[in-house]
Formats: C-alpha cells, sequence, structure tokens
C-alpha cells in the first residue's frame, strides 16, 4: 500500500474494529498501521487476523498498548491518529490528541455519518453519559416493552470481544448453555445473561455489518445495548440515554456521552430514588440546555436482595460491578446500596485480601470504595477473584453484578445476590414513547422461511 495516508487507530476492543471495518477496511488509499489498546486488561499485544482485516492485510493489523502510541506515530510516519473508544472526560480525550499532535500526526474523532450502519428493521439505541448509569435494565425494560407487544426482539450489545476475534466475530445467544459454551469473560455474562433469561436472542461480536444481516433477519426490531457511553453503530428510529444524577455534570464533561444527549429523542433519568432532588433538577436542566426538545423519563432501579443470610450488623463483602466502579468512576453500585439498606454493620474492605491482578485493579482505580469489582477477563483472574473472596474475613458476600456470580465461583463464603430492573416514574413512560416504534415494526414483518 505504497503512498497509502499512515493510520493508528486507538481503542478498547470494541468500536476501534467497527470504525475500521466501515470506514477503513477496503480503502487502498489508508494503511492502518496498528490498533492501541486501553482500558481492558489483556487485550493488547494481539493481531486483529487477516479474515477481519480484509484482503489489504494479509498480516493483520497489530494491536500495541496505548503507552506505545507515541513511538508508533513517529517510528511509522503515521499522519493520522483515530480516536475510537468511549467513556473518557473531555479533558482526558484532549490529552490523548495532544500526545498525537507532539508527535506529529492528526488527530481524528469519526462521526456517526460516517460509522453508523442503517437496518431493515426499526432500531431502538440505548445509550449513556457514562457507564454504570444503568443502561443495561434500561435496554431489558426496552425489549420487555416490545416482547409484549407481540414483537421479536433481537438485542445488539456493544462489543467485547476480549477473546478469540475470529471465532467472535458474529456470535448468537439464546439460552444460557450458548453463553457457557462462548467461555465468556465476566463482563460479557453481566450483559448478555439477563436478556436470554428474559427470551430476548442476543447478538454481539467483532463485525457489526454481518450481525446486523444476520440480526435483522430474524427480529421485528433491533435494540442497541451500547456499551460505556458509546454512540450506536445502527442509525436509531429512536435513540434512548441514560444520565445519572449521582453523577451530575457528567452528562456534559465526557465523550461521547454528551452527545448522546443532545442525539436523545428520550432521555431517562435513572436513580432518582436515590439521587438528591438538587441533583436531578441540575441534570434535567443540563439535558434541557443542549437538548430543550427530548423527552424526559424520571425512573428508579430499586434493588432486591434474594434470599439467604441476614445481613443486618454483619460483615459484608460487597462484590460490584467492574465497570462500573473502575473507569466509570462510581465508587460503589447496587450491591453497596442493598447491603446498606438491610442493615450491613460493617462493608469489609477488600484491598488488604486483593490477589494478583486484583490489587492491580485497586492500584490503577484508587477511588474504588471498600468494595470488590467483579473482574474475570481470564480464567486467571476469575481464580484471582475467587481467592480474593475467600480471603477476606466476612460473614457475608452481597453480589451487585448482574450474572449469578456463585455459577462462576466456589467460595466459603455464602453469597447473596442483588437484581435491579428499571421502575419509570410518571409520565412520559417508555410504553407511550416506543409506541411509534412498534407500529413501525408491525408494518414492516420479518420473512421467516
Amino acid at each position: 500500500m505504497a503512498g497509502a495516508r499512515k493510520v493508528v487507530i486507538m481503542g478498547a476492543g470494541g468500536r476501534d474494529f467497527h470504525d475500521f471495518n466501515v470506514v477503513f477496511r477496503g480503502d487502498p488509499a489508508v494503511s492502518v498501521v496498528a490498533f492501541t489498546a486501553a482500558q481492558i486488561p489483556g487485550i493488547d499485544d494481539r493481531t486483529y487476523p487477516p479474515s477481519l482485516a480484509g484482503p489489504l492485510y494479509p498480516g493483520g493489523i497489530p494491536i500495541r498498548p496505548e503507552t506505545a502510541l507515541a513511538g508508533i506515530v513517529r517510528d511509522e510516519d503515521v499522519d493520522e491518529v483515530v480516536f475510537a473508544y468511549s467513556d473518557l472526560s473531555h479533558e482526558d480525550v484532549m490529552h490523548r490528541a495532544s500526545i498525537a499532535l507532539a508527535a506529529g500526526a492528526s488527530f481524528t474523532l469519526l462521526g456517526p455519518r460516517a460509522t453508523m450502519l442503517r437496518a431493515e428493521r426499526p432500531v431502538v439505541a440505548v445509550c449513556a453519559v457514562r457507564t454504570g448509569c444503568g443502561k443495561s435494565q434500561t435496554s431489558r425494560r426496552i425489549g420487555r416493552i416490545l416482547l409484549d407487544a407481540g414483537l421479536s426482539v433481537a438485542l445488539v450489545r456493544h462489543p467485547m470481544p476480549y477473546g478469540d476475534l475470529e471465532r467472535m466475530r458474529v456470535q448468537r445467544f439464546s439460552t444460557l448453555a450458548d453463553i457457557d459454551a462462548a467461555r465468556p469473560t465476566v463482563e460479557e455474562r453481566e450483559e448478555y445473561e439477563a436478556p436470554v433469561r428474559a427470551g430476548m436472542v442476543m447478538y454481539a461480536g467483532v463485525d457489526y455489518g454481518e450481525i446486523l444481516e444476520r440480526a435483522q433477519a430474524e427480529a421485528d426490531v433491533l435494540v442497541w445495548d451500547g456499551g460505556n457511553n458509546d454512540l450506536p453503530f445502527y442509525v436509531p428510529d429512536l435513540h434512548v440515554t441514560v444520565v445519572d444524577p449521582l453523577r451530575p455534570g457528567h452528562e456534559l464533561a465526557f465523550h461521547p456521552g454528551e452527545a448522546n444527549v443532545r442525539l436523545a429523542d428520550v432521555v431517562v433519568v435513572n436513580k432518582v430514588d436515590s439521587a438528591p432532588p438538587a441533583a436531578v433538577d441540575l441534570v434535567v436542566a443540563n439535558v434541557r440546555s443542549v437538548n430543550p426538545g427530548a423527552a424526559i423519563v424520571r425512573a428508579a432501579s430499586p434493588v432486591r436482595l434474594e434470599p439467604g443470610p441476614p445481613l443486618a450488623g454483619a460483615r459484608v463483602l460487597v462484590v460490584e460491578d467492574g465497570p462500573t466502579v473502575t473507569h466509570g468512576g462510581m465508587p460503589f453500585g447496587a450491591g453497596t446500596v442493598a447491603a446498606r439498606e438491610a442493615g450491613a454493620g460493617t462493608l469489609v474492605d477488600p484491598r488488604p485480601y486483593a490477589v494478583g491482578s486484583l490489587a492491580d485493579t485497586f492500584s490503577r482505580y484508587p477511588a474504588v470504595g471498600p468494595v470488590l469489582p467483579a473482574m474475570g477477563y481470564s480464567d486467571a483472574q476469575l481464580a484471582e477473584l475467587a481467592a480474593t473472596i475467600d480471603a477476606v474475613d466476612c460473614d457475608v458476600v452481597v453480589a451487585g453484578t448482574p450474572i449469578d456470580l456463585a455459577r462462576l465461583i466456589a467460595t466459603r463464603h455464602p453469597v447473596r445476590r442483588v437484581t435491579y430492573e428499571l421502575e419509570e416514574l410518571g409520565e412520559p413512560a417508555l410504553a407511550q414513547l416506543l409506541g411509534p416504534v412498534i407500529e413501525l415494526a408491525g408494518r414492516r414483518p420479518v420473512s421467516r422461511s
């Protein structure tokens, strides 16, 4: 590809691959010399394989640590760095831009018109302003409304391709056995299991053009379930953005969360039952300041503890959703809320007991509170998670991660699981706002052989 413009794509094992597939894969005027990886442990020092990269890349494309970016730009004489991951503050995005610029390259953000694919079926996109806002339970609530309307639903999840990229090209899950067979990470299970239990078909993977063809062939409507606070990969007929009044101001301070607020047809203000009223008012005012036409839905995500040993006065270890308390920046999550509501005597700090990479996680994210992130990006890390839990001196483990943790690891401690679902408060309700999508889907039946 002599004379081609040299590009590096900065990513985190998700949008980076999508942007390449849609914008660069077949363009002989561009040579993508590397991806860089961040946020997720163990996803660098791999290769984007030739079968996915296409005939212009017979050797595939190397995936390097983001810390190597400046050296790659200089050594490869790179012309352009494309930023392609999510849930960074505007300031942090510009720090990365400064690294690229200082090394001599241009710095680019690809927009929705360049990267969104158009579906033949109606699409409801569920996005957020930060990770941990309540996007997953909002997607499940929307999926349930569509199922109750008699529609078949395919929930397409933002990529989490942390394993064998060729094997993960297109993934379809309709049973828990399908999920188990894929040997997913804890983070993948957190997103896949609950929708499948609810009767939705789940799609995910690496090539979202192929995924779209498969999903729209079997479903009346697609629900795009975004990762972190990323933009949709598919053009939505209804764009829903979830905001979090426990982090007021973040809706206008993070990339691309602010873009999602500005694009939204519907803004779900979640956690209004646990956030201070002044914080809820501030978030609503900020939304109105940039998107006055969006419908505002107020909602709660009340926590429910499954049966188990009493927590009143007990020494409790709380295991929380990993992304929420790491790069999501929340010091605690649903598990902590449930433990406190149940009268836990002490929340035991797991940091002195952390084993292996779990200790590294606490060092990397010092803002994490006295909770244990449910890290499990490999079998080894899952074993470290189990060893850390066993080492903690506690009476009960409260698992705030959306999965059934006891299915994955054995521990000497009793485990009480926390569940939570979205509940709208007042009007407008999501069912009302989904009416036009339901009508559109009903006019465009799926052709099934």
